[in-house]
């Protein structure tokens, strides 16, 4: 199989189960020699640095509560000391309960919510961004939401469409670099985040959760992509 992702590095937040840990296997598998497996807790990553290893990659866990600023900083700032990544997949997210009217949304779903689905990707972002830019190579995913006009989960829209917002911006910020961010939106998914009544299975994001960081030099920066309108794509063989 092509290994068009050979050497590089990558980061993916919430890689400890999930939509994260098929994209952690995924990038190890096209080539990374290194994957920064990110979940709360060291033991919680054990299953995916596993699947990393075996993928033919260096797995290394990277445990934080991306709810908590100061474990995002360190977070962080044990990246930049390993040298960086080349790719940053920002794809751990929460979502607070179910409230049955916007009434009862409470200032703590506001602020857990922008907390760990804006701030910490944009500061992972920041912190990480100057390496990739004196590289001159670097890929930035985050992942988003096709939720609309669900009032009852409110504060997890409207973070998704902050997180939207950020990324035009930086995408705009990066013209002249090679670095390209992008927006994934992966689908309703069965997994914990998107309950079991969703209509997708977790293993369909792949391919297309992968296209993002397999973007040609000199791509469009600020692009959407759906994987589920990329099941057909092909992965370099």
């Amino acid at each position: 199989m092509n290994k068009p992702l050979e050497g590089k590095t990558a980061l993916v937040t919430g890689s400890s189960r999930g939509v994260g840990r098929l994209i952690a296997k995924g990038l190890a598998e096209l080539g990374c020699s290194t994957v920064f497996c990110h979940g709360r807790t060291e033991g919680a990553c054990e299953g995916v640095a596993l699947d990393v290893k075996n993928a033919g990659a260096r797995a290394v866990i990277a445990a934080a509560e991306l709810s908590k600023p100061d474990e995002v900083e360190r977070l962080a700032q044990s990246i930049l000391a390993s040298g960086g990544v080349d790719i940053l997949y920002n794809n751990a997210a929460v979502m607070h309960p179910w409230r049955e009217s916007v009434g009862e949304l409470t200032m703590e779903d506001w602020a857990w919510s922008f907390q760990v689905n804006v701030f910490a990707p944009a500061r992972l972002t920041a912190a990480l961004l100057p390496p990739m830019i004196e590289k001159n190579w670097g890929r930035i995913v985050n992942l988003t939401s096709g939720i609309d006009k669900t009032p009852q989960l409110a504060c997890y829209g409207a973070s998704k469409h902050a997180l939207d917002k950020w990324t035009d911006d930086l995408a705009a910020a990066l013209t002249g670099t090679n670095v390209i961010a992008s927006l994934l939106d992966p689908g309703w998914l069965k997994t914990d985040l998107g309950g079991a009544n969703a209509d997708n299975e977790p293993e369909t994001v792949l391919p297309g959760a992968l296209v993002p960081a397999l973007l040609p030099d000199g791509s469009e920066s600020g692009r959407f992509f759906r994987a589920q309108e990329l099941r057909s794509f092909t992965l370099p063989e």
